[in-house]
């Protein structure tokens, strides 16, 4: 059985959320959990592609919605940032550049808005008086190869240390850590899918070595609540989540179909990483997820809180998570199960 992560839960009723990159797949799956299960003031959708706030206010308008709020503007820039925050109490951080070939070929965009922005909607926050911020990041993070992973492990860093800029009683930041989201623009699953129903004769496979961790989108969502309801500030939460070796995602989406064995992209690893061993000293296990703690002092206090109330221990110093290490497999019944929950 997966986790579903519905728990600890967060009380957003009566309050003002903002979700950056709202128009993505994360964000319209977080704006639609939201309005299902809370009654906010305010549900702010942050992201700079007019195209996509349209179509998204076709599905989600304010007739329906009236705390719903679309709003167009850019990460890369502070003050549509802080003037778009201004009364909010709680901020997702999803908007980035993610495409692995893309940022490699375009490395000032992807620093300009996953660094650049990072520091924008830090900064912002703490202007505005927001009181949690919890930012996105990405498995590609931990022991980075690719420029993207780089961005967003300097994102990570940002958003962990503006808990010392914020003070003592100020916004308080966290970030959520995980791997690929199953039917996400840019998955390889919709790839499948498309090529299957077009007839195709073979599936295109970088490397039979590669794995890969995995978490539907309803689970993403969770884990982001779940972790916003947890956190004190400081801690990067990762979810226990399964993982699958590529060949085997392909023999299930495509039944006695051909591998056509393509090459790693340039900035492709064979493994995924979500916790380093360096991490491990200040990595502690809950029931559900792992938690990085912070390094730096003022964390102590929060340390003993966290693992009081949520039961946290310590892992071994020699531990480390990555997708071929990993205790937990999908197979391809529970794969067809979890992508037959998202399509629900």
């Amino acid at each position: 059985m997966i986790n579903s992560f519905e728990t600890p839960t967060i009380d957003l009723n009566g309050l003002s959320i903002l979700v950056t990159g709202g128009t993505g797949s994360f964000g319209k799956a977080f704006v639609r959990t939201v309005l299902e299960r809370y009654r906010p003031r305010r549900l702010i959708v942050f992201s700079r592609d007019e195209l996509k706030q349209h179509e998204m206010a076709q599905e989600i308008g304010r007739e329906r919605h009236p705390a719903i709020r679309y709003f167009i503007g850019d990460v890369r820039d502070d003050k549509r940032l802080e003037m778009a925050m201004r009364g909010v109490d709680v901020v997702v951080h999803a908007a980035a550049l993610k495409h692995v070939p893309i940022a490699e070929y375009n490395p000032f965009e992807c620093i300009a808005t996953n660094v650049h922005g990072a520091e924008n909607v830090v900064q912002a926050s703490i202007r505005a008086g927001v009181r949690k911020v919890v930012a996105l990041s990405t498995d590609k993070a931990a022991n980075p190869i690719n420029l993207y992973g780089a961005s967003k492990l300097a994102s990570d860093k940002i958003f962990i240390a503006a808990n010392n800029l914020s003070g003592e009683g100020g916004c308080r930041f966290s970030v959520v850590r995980y791997g690929n989201v199953m039917g996400s623009r840019g998955s390889v699953i919709p790839l499948f899918r498309r090529l299957v129903a077009e007839g195709a004769k073979a599936l295109p496979i970088t490397d039979p070595r590669m794995t890969r961790f995995w978490i539907t989108l309803q689970q993403g969502v969770n884990f982001v609540l779940s972790s916003a309801a947890m956190m004190r500030g400081g801690e990067i939460f990762v979810p226990k989540i399964p993982s699958m070796k590529m060949t085997d995602l392909a023999a299930c989406m495509g039944p006695g179909l051909k591998l056509d064995i393509v090459g790693i992209r340039p900035g492709e690893k064979l493994h995924e990483v979500l916790i380093t061993a360096e991490d491990a000293r200040n990595t502690v296990e809950l029931a559900d997820r792992y938690v990085i703690e912070p390094a730096f002092h003022e964390w102590d206090a929060r340390r003993a809180d966290l693992a009081g109330q949520f039961g946290g221990r310590p892992v071994p110093e020699d531990f480390y998570f990555t997708s071929d290490s990993n205790h937990d497999w999908l197979d391809g019944e529970r794969l067809l199960g979890l992508l037959a929950e998202g399509t629900r």
